[in-house]
């Protein structure tokens, strides 16, 4: 099942563009980061969290220093601020004629709880029935982290990518907005029913789980982070090929690519694809590159 692992991949490891309380973890943190270098080429690999809390640290100077040092960052998707552009995706892949109404997509016993998170979204009801499952869901999703309250603008991408841009250095992305909805867009109806039906059935646990993920991705603690992933609420096969192990894959031969070129790039992605067996790193192992933790 998909489960509230669904809401940690989102926040750890899926969709910067997602738009939306926790209270703050401590403001001391040292977020992990790792670097891969030969002669002329270092690539820092620092994992984020996309939406966070406020108050919530998570610079450093070794992070800092490393940022300064980069004449390129490469984010996951480099406008990641541009929601024109997230806007549109989502009108061209999540909205299709003759879907049934929203309603009937999820337990009957769930409407009542749908229903009042689609009220707190401010969007009517006839505008989620237009909206394919995996839209619907990530709509929702949005209610689920202004309760829990994170703010987008918070988010490390953002924190990072303006200044860097405004700096006149290059930002690219891994990856477009429209790439990034495709990834759901070609899930089967019934994973992303699951997936919705795990966003409605938000619960008093998920503030506890969110701020044990938060604690653990701010005091670089690898293996709390990998439980997120992988615990008794494991992401489903189909998700988790979606979401991670593709992703990571395309990511890794694109960073092996980037290797063959001289200078610094700062590589920020969502903290889940950074840690367990199908990590980024090592999947760079296989092609001989090592990543060296630094932080």
């Amino acid at each position: 099942m998909i489960g509230k692992t669904w809401l940690r991949a989102a926040l750890a490891g899926l969709l910067p563009l997602t738009a939306c309380a926790a209270e703050a973890a401590p403001q001391a943190a040292r977020p992990a980061m790792w670097k891969v270098a030969d002669s002329d080429t270092t690539l820092y690999l620092f994992g984020t969290i996309h939406l966070l809390p406020e108050g919530q640290g998570w610079r450093t100077p070794a992070m800092d220093s490393a940022l300064a040092g980069s004449d390129e960052l490469v984010l996951e998707v480099a406008n990641v601020d541009d929601m024109m552009a997230g806007a549109q995706a989502m009108a061209k892949l999540g909205m299709s004629p003759g879907l049934p109404p929203i309603a009937e997509r999820i337990p009957e016993g769930k409407r009542t709880a749908m229903r009042s998170m689609i009220a707190e979204s401010g969007y009517p009801e006839a505008i989620f029935d237009r909206l394919e499952t995996w839209a619907a869901a990530m709509a929702l999703l949005g209610v689920t982290f202004k309760r829990l309250g994170l703010d987008p603008s918070l988010g490390v991408e953002r924190q990072i990518g303006a200044p860097f841009r405004a700096s006149g250095k290059t930002v690219t992305g891994l990856e477009t907005v429209e790439q990034q909805l495709g990834y759901l867009d070609t899930l089967s109806e019934d994973a992303q029913r699951a997936m919705l039906l795990s966003v409605v059935e938000d619960s008093a646990e998920t503030r506890t789980q969110f701020k044990a993920m938060l604690a653990a991705w701010a005091s670089g603690d690898l293996e709390g982070i990998a439980r997120t992933f992988d615990d008794e609420t494991q992401m489903s096969p189909e998700l988790k090929t979606a979401l991670m192990s593709r992703r990571n894959a395309a990511w890794a031969e694109w960073l092996a690519k980037r290797m063959e070129r001289p200078g610094t790039a700062f590589v920020a992605v969502g903290a889940g694809h950074l840690v367990g067996e199908g990590s980024v790193q090592a999947m760079l192992k296989k092609k001989g590159l090592k990543a060296k933790r630094v932080q």
